[in-house]
């Protein structure tokens, strides 16, 4: 089913509610998806880790299509204080999800893995090909090793029983409505909260983890949506397909882009006893390139523009509603 016409399917999409679900889910109703076909299930009533909740929700839902972007994951700090939660949580919300998609004969199952699943030495950038030469940066590999094992059990379900899938491998994300607690969130998102933050305070200086020396790459979460849904229109075998810019920043270039971005005027230090985590993250994009014909559409600095103009705002809405 190559081809999807989304007006006839029935779509749960899992963290549709959250960071990068919001901009797929509007995707979605752009593509002929209506709210009764749309099924986005909150961690208050189903806890996807929990196989009889899958079950549950699959009985609600009845999907022909399943996107799953749920996870447990957060920065070096979180995936270093969580490192069996954050296992546990992602193998099992992916069993449990695909097993009984493939029970129930779903037409489709898209799985969104992550960046980290790639060796901590990969040469860079990152081609899909070298996903299995190595083990993960020790900070976030057993989030990592989760989400991979979950591209073999669909390699595995495709071949044994026609479950036809779709893997796609974003890089890290930033935008709007991203996480933007200090100890949870990532690099971006904690960078724009800092300097925002500090500004409005009048503090002369913010504190960076790291040396600064590594470098990242990352796709504003609207491209990832449509990647993501290219995907899911284009493939039926579950080949890992790398989504990103192809282009990487050193963590001090970012800073300083953020700092003059935000306007803050302070100086930045850096807590050299903090990890820097991987040495470097870039991928080859080529594959989508080819594959999916998608690309890239944001432009690193705009996007940083309007995660920052959002940020801003929301800080301005809780001044007005507590202050």
């Amino acid at each position: 089913m190559a081809s999807v016409d989304w007006a006839t399917q029935r779509v749960a999409v899992t963290g549709g509610a959250g960071f990068l679900g919001r901009f797929l889910c509007d995707k979605l109703r752009q593509r002929g998806v209506s709210d009764d076909r749309l099924f986005v299930p909150r961690r208050a009533d189903y806890d996807l880790t929990v196989e009889a909740d899958v079950v549950r929700m699959y009985d609600d839902a009845k999907p022909d299509v399943v996107i799953h972007l749920a996870a447990e994951v957060g920065g070096i700090g979180a995936n270093r204080d969580h490192p069996g939660r954050f296992f546990y949580a992602n193998a099992a919300m992916g069993m449990h999800l695909i097993e009984h998609g493939r029970r129930r004969g779903i037409a489709k199952f898209v799985q969104t893995g992550t960046v980290c699943a790639y060796p901590k030495f990969t040469p860079v950038p990152f081609n899909e090909d070298e996903l299995w030469n190595g083990y993960p940066e020790e900070t976030n590999a057993p989030y990592g090793v989760a989400k991979k094992a979950l591209f073999v059990m669909l390699d595995g379900y495709h071949r044994e029983y026609g479950l036809n899938a779709a893997v796609v491998v974003p890089v890290n994300l930033y935008g709007p409505h991203d996480n933007f607690d200090l100890h949870t969130s990532h690099v971006i998102p904690a960078l724009i909260r800092k300097c925002v933050d500090a500004k409005r305070r009048g503090d002369d200086a913010i504190t960076c983890w790291g040396t600064g020396s590594a470098s990242r790459e990352f796709l504003y979460a609207d491209d990832a949506a449509e990647g993501i849904l290219v995907a899911a229109e284009t493939l039926d075998e579950p080949t890992p397909i790398n989504l990103g810019t192809g282009n990487e920043i050193k963590i001090k270039d970012l800073v300083e882009l953020i700092v003059r971005l935000t306007g803050f005027s302070g100086e930045v230090r850096w807590d050299s006893t903090k990890p820097d985590g991987q040495p470097r993250r870039c991928l080859d994009t080529a594959k989508a390139e080819r594959l999916l014909g998608w690309r890239a559409a944001v432009g690193f600095e705009e996007g940083l523009r309007r995660t920052i103009d959002w940020y801003e705002q929301q800080d301005e809405v809780r001044e007005v509603v507590y202050g």
